[in-house]
């Protein structure tokens, strides 16, 4: 069993700042990416950016610049920071891990989202 906790949704205003959290845990060999998701009401759920084990990254065009992924010491957490926030970033946001619960066992893994608003 692998479950993912997120946490640090909330109200911002315009132009405001959050940070998101996101923690794997259970039965884990090996996690090769972790990342988020949102998803707008009436829209496709989109990829927000994702951290590699090599550390590499990746950022949707709309994010780039004002949000920033990082993962924490232990490498089973990821956070997201959100800055320079717009109404249009509205959404749930969904933690995402792609990861190995043996050497050869590959499994993908969702948390359960939280919720982020931007709103004056």
């Amino acid at each position: 069993q692998v479950q993912l906790v997120e946490s640090g949704g909330g109200l911002v205003q315009p132009g405001g700042s959050l940070r998101l959290s996101c923690t794997a845990s259970g039965s884990i060999f090996k996690i090769d990416a972790m990342g988020w998701y949102r998803q707008a009401p009436g829209k496709e759920r989109e990829l927000v950016a994702r951290i590699f084990s090599s550390s590499s990254t990746n950022y949707a065009d709309s994010v780039k610049g004002r949000f920033t992924i990082s993962r924490g010491n232990a490498k089973n957490t990821v956070y997201l920071q959100m800055n320079s926030l717009k109404p249009e970033d509205t959404a749930v946001y969904y933690c995402n891990a792609d990861l190995r619960t043996t050497v050869i066992t590959r499994f993908n893994a969702w948390g359960q989202g939280t919720q982020v608003t931007v709103s004056s």
